[in-house]
């Protein structure tokens, strides 16, 4: 299962995207997160466990202690890609 993340409010600048990393790893999620030139966040999650993806998606709703996450727009997308790890782009 693939599912594309845009996070706005202060997610920039605020440690977000190694946020992202960390927790995506320590849940066994690939896939990539990258600043976007509108101030918000994309993030690409790939999952075989819904649980997984949902514990990700309360995190990224959380955020770290700096940001202030105002929303979060999910689309669930056929990709065809395998990301074997998750990176920072």
């Amino acid at each position: 299962m693939t599912k594309m993340y845009r996070i706005t409010g202060r997610v920039q600048g605020v440690g977000f995207r190694h946020f992202t990393y960390r927790t995506a790893l320590s849940l066994g999620i690939t896939g990539y997160v990258k600043n976007m030139t509108d101030g918000s966040v994309e993030v690409l999650a790939q999952c075989q466990s819904e649980n997984r993806l949902g514990n990700f998606q309360q995190q990224l709703k959380n955020g770290p202690s700096f940001a202030r996450v105002e929303d979060i727009s999910i689309t669930e997308i056929e990709d065809d890609r395998q990301y074997g790890d998750f990176i920072i782009e």
